[in-house]
């Protein structure tokens, strides 16, 4: 028997057993084609990040090019699929998050000479609408050489501030977390509470517990 076929069988042998060289790292270089890319984000994305990052502190956690589909879900019933498939491969560029419960807060759009393209408007028009139904506001930013870091700021709070009062809602960068040992559990989905005061309508100026997973669960416990 030749050498090689030797070693073949040997190799085959081995293999049976459990018992040999684990070739899967080498396979991975050789065989899947993926590549590192240089740049995460663009140039103009880097730069609209770094003045995000100076406007908003630590007020806010900063997400970068979030899915739609990780934003917002689609009850399950007829004819869903199709508002999921609308979704799955849309993005926005920044979502800015609260830091403690990671609740969406304030989708931002960057928008480029791209955006003036007609399909880019159709899409920015259903992506502002699904948003809006979801109710999570959206700031477009047309893209720019330079930023005043004051003027990012205060147009970020007077959009939050702003949405709250129209929908009567506390944003979670307000919400008071209270201790947690006494902060009750949600009796729906066990998710720890947060204390907030409802802003207008009947009920403004009441303390109220609301789920910290809001809006997948709006459940509330009143406090006076």
């Amino acid at each position: 028997m030749a050498e090689s076929q030797r070693s073949g069988c040997l190799g085959f042998f081995l293999k049976f057993l459990g018992i040999g060289t684990d070739n899967r790292a080498e396979g991975l270089q050789t065989n899947l084609p993926y590549r590192l890319r240089d740049n995460f984000l663009s140039p103009a994305e880097l730069a609209f990040h770094r003045v995000l990052v100076q406007a908003v502190g630590q007020q806010y956690s900063i997400n970068n090019k979030v899915r739609l589909w990780d934003v917002l879900y689609v009850p399950r019933q007829e004819g869903s699929l199709s508002f999921e498939n609308k979704i799955s491969s849309k993005h926005i560029d920044f979502l800015l998050c609260d830091p403690t419960t990671m609740q969406p807060v304030l989708a931002v759009e960057l928008d480029d000479a791209s955006h003036n393209r007609r399909d880019r408007q159709e899409r920015d028009a259903f992506v502002d609408d699904a948003l809006a139904a979801a109710g999570l506001p959206i700031l477009h930013v047309p893209a720019a050489r330079t930023y005043s870091i004051a003027e990012v700021r205060n147009e970020i709070g007077t959009l939050i501030s702003n949405f709250a009062e129209e929908t009567g809602q506390v944003t979670p960068s307000v919400a008071q977390l209270t201790d947690s040992a006494s902060a009750p559990a949600c009796p729906k989905c066990e998710a720890i509470m947060l204390q907030r005061k409802a802003a207008k309508g009947k009920h403004a100026g009441k303390r109220f517990w609301a789920c910290a997973n809001y809006p997948r669960c709006r459940e509330i416990i009143e406090i006076d």
